[in-house]
């Protein structure tokens, strides 16, 4: 009887691991990974670019708890057609890196506008081919190098027809 309970829980187990669920400690809910600013990042394939950029490995780590596993039919590079920077204004003065990247890099990427929004920690807000929000990124420890090399890797512009 009891062999043929610890066979039960150990494949019960299994079962809960290879359904994602024993994962549990190392994943978090919705609300804290928008907290933590990865509102959108979703695929895992993009936590291994963003520690390219910023080799930072608790932030990374933090990625990883936030993401979902790429699949053999999802696009693992996502590209956007535009971003904008929010950031209030008054907050500016305490992220040097992205004034630095304000003042000497945007006029680089004329598809990036910036917004001001009261309140709000600076952040990529990433746009569609239709001008939709798709994803925001929290970019207030970024460097600016890191805010450049990200644009260039995942904004290109549409194409017009003209």
């Amino acid at each position: 009887m009891a062999r043929s309970l610890s066979s039960a829980a150990a494949i019960a187990v299994i079962v809960l691991c290879l359904s994602g669920l024993c994962r549990g400690a190392e994943r978090l809910g919705t609300r804290e990974c928008e907290d933590l600013g990865f509102t959108g990042l979703a695929l895992c394939s993009d936590c291994t670019a963003l520690g390219e950029f910023v080799k930072d490995q608790e932030l990374v780590e933090d990625c990883r708890k936030c993401c979902t596993e790429d699949s053999d039919d999802s696009i693992s590079k996502l590209v956007f057609s535009g971003a904008i920077i929010e950031v209030c204004m008054r907050k500016l003065v305490f992220y040097p890196e992205v004034v630095g990247f304000l003042e000497g890099d945007k006029d680089d990427f004329p598809f990036v506008e910036t917004r001001s929004a009261y309140g709000s920690p600076p952040k990529l807000i990433m746009l569609d081919d239709k001008g939709e929000q798709k994803e925001t990124i929290r970019i207030d420890n970024w460097k600016r190098e890191h805010i450049r090399q990200f644009l260039k890797e995942k904004v290109k512009p549409a194409k017009s027809d003209s």
